[in-house]
């Protein structure tokens, strides 16, 4: 294992922090204002972003930010959409709200980071090294949820598509093959995994920063 950088240590957990925050934050805002009284009633209708993370989640947002590639979660927000004032679309727009938090943070930081990105320098300083976080993190939180198994929310937005029937067959079959796809291309295919953020992660960071990715 390489020595770590202390700043991009630290730049790297603040953009988790906020990312993975205000993306299970957004879920539980847009549920509530649908009328589903479920995130409030578990006091996830907060910006105390504290409030948004378990355990594990950040115990490997720590670690894998230790080993050079953030990765974590958060406490998923509770939802009813049998509560919501239109249950499938509602849900959908409450689900897809997460993935949107997090290019609506790319986007900010990419557009700080070309207002002041000439004036810092070539030399890697603590802010550049946050904004080119920044964008990074958020835009890869953003396309690693919208991949379409369980629990990702890409899997919650296929499936609001779906006939009555297929949407449960698909969500059961997330529930249990989906999720094992998932972890074992995390654990076992981050290459896989790689691949299939890669490309549009680069395109996002490139249309946001103006600089190529790398």
């Amino acid at each position: 294992m390489g020595q770590v950088d202390p700043q991009a240590f630290i730049a790297t957990l603040l953009v988790l922090f906020f990312g993975i925050g205000l993306h299970e934050y957004s879920h539980a805002k847009f549920a509530d204002m649908a009328g589903d009284p479920t995130p409030r009633y578990y006091g996830r209708v907060t910006l105390n972003l504290t409030k948004h993370f378990e355990l594990m989640g950040t115990i490997m947002m720590v670690v894998t930010t230790y080993t050079g590639f953030g990765i974590g979660w958060g406490k998923p927000c509770p939802m009813d959409p049998r509560k919501m004032r239109n249950p499938r679309w509602d849900h959908f727009i409450a689900v897809l709200a997460g993935p949107v938090s997090n290019l609506v943070q790319a986007a900010i930081y990419g557009t700080v980071l070309r207002v002041v990105g000439p004036s810092l320098g070539a030399e890697p300083s603590f802010v550049k090294i946050l904004l080119l976080q920044g964008v990074i993190v958020n835009l890869s939180l953003c396309f690693f949820n919208l991949i379409p198994l369980g629990p990702l929310d890409g899997h919650w937005l296929i499936g609001s598509f779906l006939p009555d029937k297929a949407r449960s067959q698909w969500y059961l079959f997330n529930r249990n093959v989906g999720s094992l796809i998932l972890f074992g291309m995390i654990f076992f295919g981050s290459s896989l995994l790689g691949r299939v953020l890669l490309p549009p992660v680069h395109a996002g960071f490139k249309l946001l920063t103006g600089y190529d990715f790398s």
